[in-house]
């Protein structure tokens, strides 16, 4: 299975593709989506929304995960990543994937194995975890940890459907077992 994951910015929005073989994760490629520091909004949207459709069209992923929004001291960032955010969705539900959503701390609890972790500690689990030759960007390894907690969550997922009397009974809402 191939997983796309997404870290969104309305800057810099990183990507992450990976696949998944059984409990094997291997990397396939990862980057950033740049619009800028400057310039009005929408054309910055169109740049996150057309840059995602590219990463799709390119690598095929059968699912996509993307990290939730957190709530800034700044309520403006908050709304304006949240339009980054929703840009990167657009995209992907554009392709008719599933998009699965996931907390900074649930991201770095499967990651790192602490949802306090810092980004240097992300960024050198992903480069474990991937055997990679070296560090990712702070972005890009964000995104592929993305994937990565996808890819640890949707066989937990797939396990418990499997043992539970109903199948399909159990899925995942608001980042919680239901």
């Amino acid at each position: 299975m191939i997983i796309l994951g997404i870290d969104p910015g309305l800057r810099t929005t990183g990507f992450g593709v990976i696949e998944k073989h059984g409990s094997k994760l291997r990397y396939i490629a990862s980057g950033t989506i740049k619009t800028g520091l400057e310039g009005a909004l929408p054309p910055r949207l169109k740049i996150i929304l057309d840059g995602v459709r590219e990463v799709v069209a390119t690598y095929g992923p059968q699912c996509a995960a993307i990290e939730k929004v957190f709530v800034n001291v700044n309520p403006q960032s908050t709304l304006l990543l949240g339009q980054a955010r929703g840009a990167a969705i657009s995209a992907l539900v554009g392709f008719d994937l599933d998009v699965a959503e996931y907390s900074p701390t649930q991201i770095k609890q499967s990651v790192v194995g602490t949802g306090k972790a810092a980004k240097p500690q992300v960024q050198d689990m992903v480069a474990r975890l991937l055997k990679l030759p070296g560090l990712p960007g702070s972005d890009a390894a964000d995104a592929l940890g993305v994937a990565i907690c996808h890819a640890h969550s949707h066989d937990t997922l797939a396990l418990l459907n499997v043992l539970s009397p109903q199948k399909g009974a159990l899925r995942m809402k608001n980042g919680r077992l239901v």
